[in-house]
């Protein structure tokens, strides 16, 4: 991704586990966001969670130090899944370890997937996409 662009974002958490069910990860990935959006590093125009993945449209604005913000985001929410999962003991943490050289466990997929909105009618077109993405799971 590049600055100044505006990308439909999508990426699922590794092997399409529900991880974002529960509230508590959901607020991780919004805190990121909000974090990010305060600092002017990133402008948001819609989003959604879903239970094993996001879709967020966004433009990265400016560097969060010498990163792209959407690799902050990436590494923010990741280490603090981790945290919470540490904290809690919980067993589901087993499905996200890894043997990888910079990392034991990976909670996002590796490539998540950018599309450029190049105008006016693929922005609404997204956006109605992720409006409907949460009653399409549930089969509404």
């Amino acid at each position: 991704m590049e600055l100044g662009t505006v990308y439909f974002y999508t990426v699922a958490i590794l092997d399409w586990t529900p991880l974002l069910k529960p509230d508590k990860f959901k607020l991780i990935v919004l805190d990121s966001l909000i974090h990010l959006v305060k600092k002017e590093k990133i402008k948001v125009y819609g989003f959604v969670i879903m239970p094993n993945h996001i879709h967020i449209i966004w433009e990265n604005i400016s560097l969060n130090g010498k990163e792209m913000p959407y690799l902050s985001f990436m590494k923010f929410t990741g280490h603090a899944f981790l945290n919470e999962l540490r904290k809690a003991d919980s067993p589901m943490l087993n499905k996200f370890k890894v043997a990888g050289d910079d990392r034991d466990h990976q909670f996002w997929q590796k490539k998540g997937k950018a599309i450029i909105i190049y105008g006016r009618k693929i922005l609404e077109q997204k956006l109605n996409y992720i409006h409907l993405n949460p009653y399409r799971s549930v089969g509404i």
